[in-house]
Parts: C-alpha cells; sequence; structure tokens
C-alpha cells in the first residue's frame, strides 16, 4: 500500500471521531507534506484568528506604557529598578506627557480615552489615571479581584453599545473580566456544578450547529448531561439553509425540565444572529413555560451584525452574557474576555431557593471569603471558583489585560461613525461574495448573516447547480471527507466539516476572515472544479446505462 492510501486511510478512520479542531491538524499535517513537494501555499480557512488587528488602540496602549514606566521611575530610580506608579497628580503629569509627546503613535487617542472616563463617566481624573498606570504596570493583584473599578466601568458602555444596540434594560450588568471566552466557558460551567444548580445527569440544551466545546464539554464524565438539541434546520422556499430555528425546535423549550440553554449568537459556524422573530418566541416560552431557565448566550460575533442584540438585552433576567474581544479587534493571543450578568438574575434567584442541606454545603464551600457567604452573588462565586474558592484573593484578568481591554472598547464608543466597524464588516462581506462568485453561486444577503464563516452545504450546492439526481449520487457514492481530503492533497486547502458542529453532514465550514481575500476565490474555483470532476464521473456511470 503506497503512503497516499495510508494518509487516507488515517483521515477516514478518525474522521467524525475526533474534534472538528483535531481533525483539521491532520488536513494540515496532509496539505504542508504535499507542499512541500511544491509551491502551493498552505491555505488554512478552518481557523477562526482573523487576519486584521487594531493598531490605534495598541499604539494608544504602548505609548501610555512608555508614560506610565516613567512615572515608576519618578517614584525611585535605581539603575535597572523603579518604584510604583503614585496617584496624586498622575492626571496632570500624563497631560504635560502628551504635550511633549504629541506626536507618539496613539496620542490622541490616548488623550480622548483619559477625557472620556473624566468626561462621559464622571471619574476623578487621578484616580482614573492611576488605575490605569498602575494596571498596565501590572505591579498589584486586580483589585477588585472581579474587574478593576474604572475598567469594569467603561466595558459596560461599550457591552451596552454593542450588545444591547444601545437600548439596555433597566439597572446595571456585573462583569467578570476573564481569559477569553473559552476561560469564561469552564468557569461558569463549574460554578453551575459546584453550586449545584446543574447535576451530573440534568437535561440541557444546544442550539446547533455550535462550537464543539458546547457540545463536549458537557458529555465529559464530571457533567455527563442529558442533551437536548435545539436545531437550526429552517429552510427557505428552494430549499436553502437560512440557520434559523423553526418554532417546532424552539417549543422543545417548554420543557421545565431543561434547566439550562447553551447558545453562540450570532452562531458558530452558520454565523448567523437569531431573527427578533425567534427571540420573541424564545422570551414568551421564558415567561409562560420556563421561568427558571438559565441561559448561557456567547456572543463573539455580535459586532459583524448590523443593530444586533444578545439575549442578554431582551432575557436579562435569564442570561449570562459571554463575549471576547478576538475576532473585533484581532487579540486572540491577549486572551481578553467578559461574563456579564444582571444585577437581578434567575442563579441568584434559584441560589436563594436551594434546599437547606445544600446550602449548608454551599456555606462551608464559601466561609473563607464571607461571613454570610449565602449572600455571596452567582457572579462572585463564579470568581471564586475561578480559583478554586481558596486563592480567590488572587483571581482576575492580570491588570495588564484589563488595561488592553479598557483601551479597545473606548476607542469603540468614541468611534461615532462606525469606521472601524464598517471595515471588518466589509471585508467578512467582501470575501464571501467572492467566495460564492468562485462557486458560480449567487450570494444573497442576509441581514443576520455576520459573514465571518459561511458554513456551506455541498449537497445542497450539488442539487441546485446540476441538479437532483446527480446530488443523489454523490451522497451514495462519496463522504464529506474525501472532497476535505482532495482540498488538502491537491491544494493545500484545509476547510473544517459542518458535521462536527452538529450542522448537516455535508456541510463545511470556511473561515472568511483569515486569509486574503484573493484566496477565497481561489477556495470557491477548487471546490467548483471538484464537484465538476465528481459530475463527470456520475455521467460516465448513465452512459454505461444507455
Amino acid at each position: 500500500m503506497n503512503f497516499r492510501n495510508i494518509q487516507r486511510e488515517e483521515i477516514e478512520r478518525v474522521y467524525g471521531k475526533i474534534s472538528p479542531f483535531e481533525f483539521k491538524d491532520k488536513l494540515i499535517n496532509l496539505a504542508k507534506g504535499h507542499r512541500e513537494k511544491s509551491v502551493r501555499t498552505l491555505l488554512d480557512a478552518g481557523r477562526g484568528n482573523p487576519n486584521w488587528t487594531a493598531a490605534t488602540p495598541r499604539e494608544s496602549f504602548f505609548t501610555f506604557g512608555q508614560f506610565a514606566v516613567e512615572e515608576t521611575r519618578r517614584v525611585w530610580n535605581e539603575g535597572d529598578l523603579a518604584g510604583m506608579p503614585q496617584k496624586a497628580g498622575i492626571a496632570e503629569r500624563l497631560k504635560t506627557y502628551l504635550e511633549i509627546h504629541q506626536d507618539a503613535p496613539g496620542a490622541e487617542l490616548l488623550k480622548n480615552i483619559i477625557d472620556y472616563g473624566i468626561n462621559a463617566q464622571g471619574f476623578d481624573p487621578d484616580a482614573w489615571v492611576y488605575e490605569l498606570a498602575d494596571g498596565i504596570i501590572g505591579d498589584n493583584y486586580p483589585v477588585p479581584d472581579r474587574m478593576l473599578v474604572h475598567v469594569e466601568k467603561v466595558t459596560h458602555d461599550y457591552l451596552i453599545q454593542e450588545m444591547c444596540y444601545n437600548k439596555p434594560p433597566a439597572g446595571r450588568f456585573h462583569l467578570f473580566a476573564v481569559e477569553g471566552a473559552t476561560a469564561a466557558m469552564c468557569y461558569i460551567f463549574d460554578t453551575l456544578i459546584a453550586n449545584e444548580l446543574l447535576s451530573i445527569g440534568d437535561k440541557i440544551a444546544l442550539m446547533t450547529p455550535i462550537f464543539t466545546p458546547y457540545l463536549e464539554i458537557p458529555l465529559l464524565p464530571r457533567y455527563d448531561f442529558n442533551v437536548a438539541k435545539i436545531e437550526a434546520k429552517e429552510m427557505t422556499d428552494d430549499g436553502t439553509h437560512t440557520w434559523q430555528y423553526p418554532k417546532s425546535e424552539l417549543d422543545k423549550l417548554c420543557d421545565p425540565t431543561i434547566k439550562a440553554l447553551f447558545v453562540v449568537n450570532p452562531s458558530n459556524p452558520p454565523s448567523t444572529a437569531i431573527k427578533p422573530e425567534s427571540v420573541n418566541e424564545l422570551t414568551e416560552i421564558v415567561k409562560n413555560y420556563n421561568p427558571n431557565l438559565m441561559i448561557i448566550s456567547d456572543d463573539v460575533y455580535g459586532t459583524f451584525v448590523d443593530e444586533f442584540r444578545s439575549l442578554v438585552a431582551d432575557l436579562p433576567f435569564n442570561t449570562i452574557g459571554v463575549y471576547s474581544f478576538s475576532k473585533y479587534f484581532g487579540v486572540t493571543g491577549w486572551r481578553l474576555g467578559t461574563i456579564a450578568l444582571h444585577e437581578d438574575n434567575v442563579f441568584d434567584k434559584l441560589l436563594r431557593e436551594l434546599p437547606r442541606d445544600k446550602k449548608e454545603e454551599l456555606k462551608k464551600r464559601y466561609s473563607a471569603l464571607s461571613t454570610n457567604p449565602e449572600e455571596i452573588r452567582f457572579i462572585d462565586r463564579i470568581v471564586a471558583d475561578s480559583r478554586q474558592v481558596a486563592l480567590n484573593h488572587t483571581a482576575g484578568l492580570s491588570t495588564p489585560q484589563q488595561v488592553q481591554m479598557a483601551f479597545f472598547v473606548v476607542f469603540a464608543l468614541l468611534d461615532k461613525e462606525n469606521k472601524y466597524k464598517q471595515l471588518t464588516i466589509d471585508i467578512c462581506r467582501r470575501r464571501k461574495q467572492l467566495l460564492f462568485d468562485g462557486l458560480g453561486l449567487d450570494w444573497r444577503r442576509d441581514p443576520y448573516d455576520t459573514c465571518y464563516y459561511t458554513q456551506f452545504d455541498l449537497l445542497e450546492w450539488a442539487n441546485y447547480y446540476y441538479g437532483k439526481e446527480f446530488a443523489e449520487y454523490l451522497q451514495e457514492n462519496y463522504k464529506p471527507v474525501d472532497v476535505l481530503f482532495r482540498l488538502a492533497e491537491e491544494s493545500s486547502i484545509v476547510l473544517l466539516s459542518g458535521g462536527g458542529f452538529h450542522g448537516p453532514e455535508w456541510s463545511i465550514r470556511i473561515s472568511l476572515a483569515n486569509l486574503s481575500d484573493e484566496c477565497y476565490s481561489k477556495i470557491g474555483e477548487l471546490l467548483h472544479k471538484i464537484l465538476d470532476e465528481y459530475v463527470i464521473s456520475w455521467k460516465k456511470t448513465l452512459e454505461v446505462f444507455v
């Protein structure tokens, strides 16, 4: 057996049995091996990391960092050793620094960030600048451990703007700064279990297709949840996926034994926001049938949809919002994210309603934190549990990360014309158009489509472009892995199977964020070429029977 066949057997053996991201690594190894024998460039459209970065807020961050270091040397300067920033008069010293260094990269934005805190939020100038300076130096533990005071307030403004479309519910959200959405997922799952709001074997629901960790985590032995799927199976009249949830699927949530709902909105990989009509239906279901439903909504792609509203805006009592800065600002390496929970929420309500014996157990768990541990809010329990409770005093996202977060959010708040946002939206839409041009298909604009990914159903395309008979032939004689294998082997193009996200078996996920524009034309053309070759094979079989 030759090496190519061995590789193919290995790819087929693990397909559908391991995470699509682990499977992607197998395809990358295959593509790299063949790339070394040619001049081809590896095109990995399976990864969601964008190929853009927000430069100006980074420039401001590093310019401010230089000021902060000067502040440490002003206090104590002994060779390589310096002191710690001092609060008194620091705002005026920064003003002088910016007058001297007005041409420094990001200096104008830095001045505007400071002014925003003082003028829009009413911060004390020295307190605001000191928190940022001490934070960027990173010489103290995060205090409060959940989130720095001023940073939380400006981040709250940003989340209201982007997740609530500036139309928030009454009251405030409490925020916890975390190491990206992945950390948020782990922390929330653990605290739900630790506080017995979910127990092993409980019934939860997932809105599918969905990012694979939400599929994999509930099945781990420490959780072992009974999972119900709410499937985005709505279709247009001509048989095209809308990636929306029909009422019949949403009605599954009327079952009060479903304790929690996990949703990525806009979805991953279909990359589509839940339409307002479905949000209204979900709201009525929660209100009338399942009022204690705990909803965890991962909203990382919300900024790529015009007028987006998270479920935290329309169902604030029931929803924890998870947001990552990674995609919008190009900061996957910074690991920046937030958990947002409204001050009046079902999680705290359910804690109050726990049986006395469970309350006593939890009293012991959190007794080191307070003389009244039963009064500790759910979000503060997440903070404690993130450090195994005993190390709560060392919890919290590192302060330099929080300062960079603050610079990003105020940058976005100051961009009243949404120039940066429109740039990122235009990039994704342009690339989707190029992909569809390469495929030879019309792209119908969908107001709920982020265009960050596209989940593309090959059978749907085959039926539309070549007819029902060919689509049936393709399904009977090939597998989706055949297409993924050929793309990796012949063209060094790596895509992900949509089936691994509990999407249609023949769907593939293409990231529209991480490759140059011309690559998407190429991917579309090569997919078209492969299908054309399958058509030739199909026609030959027809000739045999003529």
